[in-house]
This record gives C-alpha cells, sequence and structure tokens, in this order.
C-alpha cells in the first residue's frame, strides 16, 4: 500500500473560495458538500458530531498515512502502537480517542539541504488531510478551563508527538471512514518544528488472560520461574480485587507443590526516581509474601525482594514495554 506524499497533494489540489476540486490524482474526495459548509456546520452545532461528516473513500494508504513533508522528518525513532489514544479537542468538549495511535515530533530532516518553515509544515498536513476526506474541526488556543481538562486527560505531556498546548494553538481534523474514523491533532507552534498525533479507532481487545495455579506449577517446574502482573494501587503497595485472585492462584500452586520455595521479586519500569522506584517493588513483593502467609503458606518456604527497574524485561521505550517491565516473579528456590 502506499503512502500519500505531500508533492503529490500540492500539485493535485486547487481550492476557490467556496469548492475544493482536483486534477488528476487517485484520492476521490467527496464534492457533495464544501469545506465552508462543513465547517459552519460543526460550529452551529452545539456538539461536534462525526455524523455530520461525510464518509471518505479515498486510498490513503497504510497507517499513519502521512509522511513528513519533504524536507522534514519524525524524530525519535516514533513508531505507531497498536492500541493507545489521543486528547481530541472539539468546539464544545475535550475527550480521549482511542484506536491504533501515532505521536511524533517534526524537525527539519538533518540530511536535506531544503529549508522548511513552520507554515510549510502546517499547510503540507492540512491540504494532505483535507484531499484525504478530511474536515478541519477545531483551532484555536486552549484558556481557563478547557485547558486544565485537557491536562488533566493529557498523561502523555511530555512524551514523543506532545502538543504544547499551554504555550501554542492546536488544531484537529477527523476523516470519516467505514474502517475506522481518523482524528488528527497538530501543534500549531509557528516555528519550523511541530507535532502530530494520529489514531484510528478501534476496539480494545482484551489479551490478557487468568492465571492459574497449575500455570504458574507448570512454569517454575519447566523455566524455574513465573512471571506474573499483579494489580496494585497506582504507585502504592495496596492491591487490587483482581490482584488477590492472581496472589490466590500462587497459594494454589504452592499448595499443590508442598515443598516447592519460592523468591519473590518486584519489577518496576524506569518512570520516576529510582531510589522511590526500588522500594515500591520491594513493599509489592513483601505485600505478596504477607498475603501468601495469610492464605496458609508456611514464612520459610518465601522470601521477598524489590528490585525497581534494574532488571527490564525488555526496553523501557514505549507505554506497552514498560507494562511489560511493571511484573512480579515468582523464582523457584532449590
Amino acid at each position: 500500500m502506499k503512502k500519500i506524499t505531500f508533492l503529490f497533494v500540492v500539485t493535485a489540489m486547487v481550492t476557490s473560495c467556496t469548492k475544493t476540486t482536483t486534477t488528476e490524482t487517485t484520492i476521490v474526495v467527496k464534492d457533495t458538500i464544501s469545506q465552508e459548509e462543513i465547517d459552519d456546520e460543526v460550529k452551529t452545532d452545539e456538539a461536534f458530531s462525526i455524523e455530520n461528516i461525510p464518509v471518505s473513500v479515498a486510498d490513503i494508504g497504510d497507517f499513519p498515512f502521512f509522511t513528513a513533508p519533504e524536507g522534514a522528518e519524525y524524530i525519535n525513532k516514533a513508531k505507531p502502537v497498536d492500541f493507545d489514544f489521543i486528547v481530541f479537542v472539539t468546539p464544545s468538549s475535550i475527550y480521549e480517542v482511542e484506536g491504533k495511535t501515532f505521536r511524533a515530533h517534526v524537525h527539519k530532516d538533518k540530511k536535506s539541504n531544503k529549508e522548511i518553515s513552520g507554515h510549510y509544515l502546517i499547510k503540507s498536513y492540512e491540504e494532505a488531510i483535507i484531499a484525504a476526506g478530511g474536515v478541519k474541526v477545531f483551532e484555536g488556543k486552549l484558556t481557563g478551563e478547557r485547558l486544565k481538562q485537557y491536562k488533566d486527560l493529557c498523561s502523555y505531556a511530555g512524551s514523543n508527538g506532545s502538543i504544547d498546548v499551554w504555550n501554542n494553538p492546536i488544531a484537529t481534523y477527523v476523516i470519516r471512514r467505514n474502517d475506522g474514523n481518523i482524528y488528527i491533532a497538530i501543534d500549531k507552534r509557528g516555528t519550523n518544528t511541530t507535532s502530530i498525533q494520529i489514531v484510528q479507532e478501534k476496539s480494545f481487545e482484551q489479551t490478557i488472560e487468568k492465571v492459574t495455579s497449575d500455570d504458574i506449577v507448570k512454569d517454575l517446574a519447566e523455566k524455574g520461574k513465573s512471571i506474573l502482573y499483579i494489580n496494585f494501587d497506582v504507585d502504592k503497595s495496596n492491591v487490587t480485587a483482581d490482584g488477590n485472585e492472581v496472589i490466590d492462584q500462587i497459594a494454589g500452586a504452592l499448595k499443590k507443590e508442598p515443598s516447592l520455595k519460592i523468591a519473590i521479586e518486584g519489577h518496576t519500569d524506569n518512570t520516576g526516581d529510582a531510589a522511590h522506584n526500588k522500594k515500591l517493588s520491594n513493599d509489592r513483593a513483601n505485600t505478596v509474601l504477607n498475603a501468601l502467609v495469610s492464605n496458609g503458606i508456611e514464612k520459610t518456604r518465601l522470601s521477598a525482594k524489590g528490585f525497581g527497574a534494574e532488571r527490564p524485561l525488555v526496553a523501557n521505550d514505549s507505554e506497552d514495554n514498560k507494562a511489560k517491565n511493571r511484573r512480579v516473579e515468582l523464582v523457584k528456590v532449590n
């Protein structure tokens, strides 16, 4: 599948005051309603509704659909994430949109001799989005309660592709699609850099299976360890109800194998202070130990220790990988 490049978009589009038309191009833009008419409808609605947007049937290629403009590049090795979210802004509301997500900073390509401007970047993206059947939903600077609402929702602030809404205007767009609506947000900072966020809606698919005592016994026998994801309260060592269900299965495994001794190891990702993470992981490991003792397991069969972020399973380079590193390991003691 192809991606839309900005060279083709710019040469293919001719815009008048009332209507957008195309010359020879593979992109199909529904022309039964103009961009201006859609903008008026969005502005007059009490709340934005995607039902007011025509469905795009344009061939827009593979996710994330848009390359960086010529002379620019996505930095920090930005990659799509199978499931995440962006904070989307409309004239009347601010909310999360979940699905396949791409967030990236856009800077000048160090390998290119082309000089670029912020206006060039924004215009390149906007024309490409409109050519793909997209509609601008909102443009402006957030203030007051709306700025606070955005801040409360935007847990990824400061990460790759985040938008500085505290200082810059934001522009948002939507492409209505039968295969998943696409929501886009762009930082209109005015310099020769920007940030873009793209999400294509899709439902969350649960991949976690409930751990059983038989699974734990098998892992300890075959691998010498069992990696578990026990839910604790955020930044605390208190176990949630789901976490207690996993601990019950650990107790069941130890009761099935009365001679089995285990070391309980707590691990975190690398977010935050290293000393705090080590203490938190140690507290969580001991919480599991104490819960097992309360469940009838002899304390002499158990030990607990926290390692913080010292022993990651995978690199802490994405939210998915960080989640994999926040774990409890049961290690068989011979």
